[in-house]
């Protein structure tokens, strides 16, 4: 292996941790694969423990490699990557990366909206609505937390939408209601996993996460949707092509 450059203005943590990646993506080391100890990089390359922990740590921060406690570090599943350059659907998308997603409902019920549902969906103050609590998966590993408010005008009967664990929402808002959802306007800002969340997307508390908040419109522009998403950060990536 090439050994480092120790006169350069490349950090030697950051070195090795293209090392590191080099071999992830080479295929010499594979999802779920332990990889080095810091011992062992330690004598691979000749650096300090500290220089070694670091390399570690931020790969796991990244989502690169996991820890388990007393076994050692691991390499992590790929990210599933979703570009914002349009409108999209999760199912979809696992869909073309060759993964099944799936759907698991936890609660449906009629409620008061939050204000900010109020405002997205541009409700009257005395509306209800009907707010689906699911948890979306990918090969049966959970990745989003979801709540997702639609006005009780379009959702009649809210049974339906325990089908949505066999079949798409906005499907089912199709082919039950005739309304189909052609557009959304999002938004994104970084939290960290709480303890209820945890317990339903199978991650540590503090593990980080984005919050997404989607507001779905109609073929008539009208909002039909709130959603709002946990979506773990070490499963997903977002980007966007500048122009």
């Amino acid at each position: 292996m090439k050994p480092l450059e120790q006169g350069s203005i490349i950090p030697l943590y950051y070195q090795v941790k293209q090392r590191l990646d080099a071999r992830i993506k080479s295929g010499e080391w594979r999802p779920g694969d332990k990889i080095d100890s810091e011992n062992q990089l330690m004598t691979v390359f000749n650096v300090s423990r500290n220089t070694a922990k670091k390399a570690i740590e931020e790969m796991v921060q990244e989502g690169t490699l996991f820890r388990i406690q007393g076994k050692g570090t691991f390499v992590s599943h790929p990210k599933f990557e979703q570009s914002l350059g349009g409108f999209y659907s999760f199912s979809q998308v696992l869909k073309e990366k060759g993964f099944n997603p799936s759907d698991i409902v936890i609660e449906v019920d009629e409620v008061e909206p939050p204000a900010a549902v109020i405002e997205g969906l541009q409700l009257a103050a005395d509306e209800n609505v009907v707010m689906m609590k699911r948890v979306r998966c990918a090969d049966g590993e959970p990745i989003i937390l979801e709540a997702s408010y639609m006005p009780k005008s379009i959702v009649q009967n809210k049974e339906d939408l325990f089908e949505v664990g066999v079949t798409s929402l906005y499907g089912l808002l199709a082919s039950r209601y005739g309304v189909t959802v052609v557009r959304a306007k999002e938004a994104f800002e970084p939290v960290l996993i709480r303890e209820q969340e945890s317990e339903y997307l199978k991650t540590e508390v503090g593990k980080p996460a984005l919050l997404l908040e989607r507001t779905a419109y109609d073929t008539h522009d009208t909002p039909v949707e709130f959603c709002i998403s946990i979506v773990r950060g070490d499963r997903c990536r977002f980007y966007t092509d500048l122009v």
